[in-house]
């Protein structure tokens, strides 16, 4: 029951990396199933990774993966300690 959840992170992703990402599925699944692959692999799995990714983490994860090179702007400025 994440799908407006993972519609949103798709949404993300797509709009930060139109140019690098040629296909992004949502694919359903049941018994709380939640993972990110790039190219088969799983770059985020709620369970393994403790939950949901902040978007932010998620973004550099897949940056790291795809496009090395490519600023994420804000979401690459360390955040100010709490």
């Amino acid at each position: 029951r994440w799908l407006l959840r993972a519609a949103w992170m798709a949404q993300e992703l797509l709009t930060t990396f139109a140019d690098e990402l040629g296909e992004l599925a949502l694919v359903p699944g049941r018994g709380g199933v939640f993972e990110i692959r790039v190219d088969g692999e799983s770059i985020w799995e709620r369970v393994r990774d403790d939950g949901f990714p902040e978007i932010k983490e998620l973004k550099q994860r897949v940056r790291d993966r795809i496009a090395p090179g490519k600023s994420l702007g804000h979401s690459d400025r360390p955040q100010p300690p709490a």
